[in-house]
């Protein structure tokens, strides 16, 4: 089993910085892909960045530029570094494990986001 833990949500006034940290432990299955989802009020959940084991990146077109996910030395832990917030980034973010060999998919519990205009 594995566990996510996010932290380093919080309120922010527009143009402002955030930084998520997300810590994964437990049976950590080496290759795999650690991914930001947020999800907004009324707003179906959304793929925010992505980064493999091997440091391959991906963002959505609304977050390029501004946002940026890490993973620390340890591989066990992801960041995702958001600049010049805006309150369309408004939500609840949330950390995700996926691994394809095997096929396994573990969530965190999530943190509130919130941009003020």
């Amino acid at each position: 089993q594995v566990q996510l833990v996010e932290s380093g949500g919080g309120l922010v006034q527009a143009g402002g910085s955030l930084r998520l940290s997300c810590v994964a432990s437990g049976s950590i299955i080496s290759l795999n892909v650690m991914n930001w989802y947020r999800q907004a009020p009324g707003k179906q959940r959304e793929l925010v960045a992505s980064i493999t084991t091997g440091g391959a990146t991906n963002y959505a077109d609304s977050v390029k530029g501004r946002f940026t996910i890490s993973r620390g030395n340890a591989k066990n832990t992801v960041y995702l570094q958001m600049n010049s917030l805006e309150p369309e980034d408004t939500g609840v973010y949330s950390c995700n494990l996926a691994t394809v060999f095997p096929i396994r998919d573990y969530w965190g519990q999530g943190t509130q986001v919130t941009v003020s205009s």
